[in-house]
């Protein structure tokens, strides 16, 4: 963490069910009368909460994990990260894993989540469509400074390596540290502040149609309205390097939905449509927590980064020292 943590964390009667739970909560008003939701949130208690239901889980729908069941969960992941930490580096002794003072891995107890898909209930995504298993083969192969390579150019290392982006919804998933979100209002606009990696959106409300199918963005193009008290965004027009999960940039669809649940916490649940890719729409569900102690902090990515350069060169001496072996 980058400073000490003093926070209230959200209480619900059943853990992990938070898409239903839209309790009697009277939400705010905005000067202008939109329901309010704006603040600074986290969701870095949902570290280590499995995106699907986990073998350990099956057979069992999110709304019957009691809240003793997943305290003893949240127990057992919060072990298990703190088991893994030392090996984070790579070192299979570990001895270098990494500063731990830049991972939210310490407060998994303070979770409110079994696993994150909520839709189909038996929480696993669907199946893919005919012909995405082919279409998702054929694209780029972007690899990660975590692996071994081959590093020969810029373009084997994904898009977070090189400090472009982690995509939408990929900028409001829990990652290894910066799991802080801020949401602005103003009037006609919502604007949402993404930590990891330096990323913003602003959300028009005023009804204004998508932009043109021949514009793709990063974070797509978002349109939201207000449903009852809830901020309801749909994003379409994604760039295909980071469609979310390799999903079809030209018929994914993605909706959240934002629901303000009590003064402490904020639910967000986002469907994924997209029929040249899945079989039938799919919902996950993480819940933000309200946290005025971390607020959105300066993500200088490229500040002293190295990486990159550094492997190309390394590959690049390896390659020389190969030719010379061979001559």
């Amino acid at each position: 963490m980058r400073h000490p943590f003093i926070a209230t964390v959200g209480i619900v009667a059943l853990a992990g069910v938070f898409v239903g739970a839209q309790a009697k909560y009277k939400v705010a008003r905005t000067a202008w009368g939109d329901p309010d939701i704006s603040g600074n949130y986290t969701n870095k208690y949902e570290q280590g909460t499995p995106f699907e239901r986990p073998a350990e889980l099956e057979g069992k729908t999110i709304d019957q994990i009691a809240p003793a069941e997943l305290k003893t969960i949240l127990q057992a992941r919060q072990k298990n990260a703190i088991d893994r930490a030392p090996f984070l580096g790579g070192d299979p002794e570990g001895r270098i894993g990494g500063p731990a003072e830049f991972r939210d891995i310490n407060e998994i107890t303070k979770g409110n989540s079994a696993w994150f898909v909520v839709d189909p209930p038996e929480g696993h995504i669907p199946p893919q469509a005919p012909g995405a298993a082919a279409r998702i083969r054929a694209l780029p192969r972007n690899g990660s400074s975590f692996s071994n390579g081959p590093f020969n150019s810029i373009n084997d290392f994904s898009l977070y390596d090189r400090c472009i982006t982690r995509g939408f919804p990929g900028s409001m998933l829990p990652a290894i540290y910066g799991d802080s979100y801020q949401i602005v209002q103003g009037q006609g606009w919502v604007g949402i502040r993404y930590e990891m990696i330096h990323e913003t959106r602003v959300i028009p409300l005023d009804a204004r149609p998508h932009a043109s199918k021949n514009i793709h963005l990063e974070m797509g193009d978002a349109r939201g309205r207000w449903d009852g008290d809830s901020l309801v965004v749909e994003t379409t027009n994604f760039k295909a390097r980071s469609a979310y999960r390799n999903a079809d940039p030209d018929t994914l669809t993605l909706t959240e939905r934002f629901t303000k649940t009590s003064p402490t916490r904020l639910d967000w649940r986002v469907t994924v449509d997209d029929p040249h890719t899945w079989t039938r729409p799919w919902a996950f569900a993480v819940p933000l927590t309200v946290n005025n102690d971390e607020p959105v902090y300066e993500y200088a990515c490229h500040e002293g980064n190295y990486a990159v350069r550094n492997m190309l060169s390394a590959t690049r001496a390896e390659d020389k020292a190969a030719d010379s072996v061979a001559k």
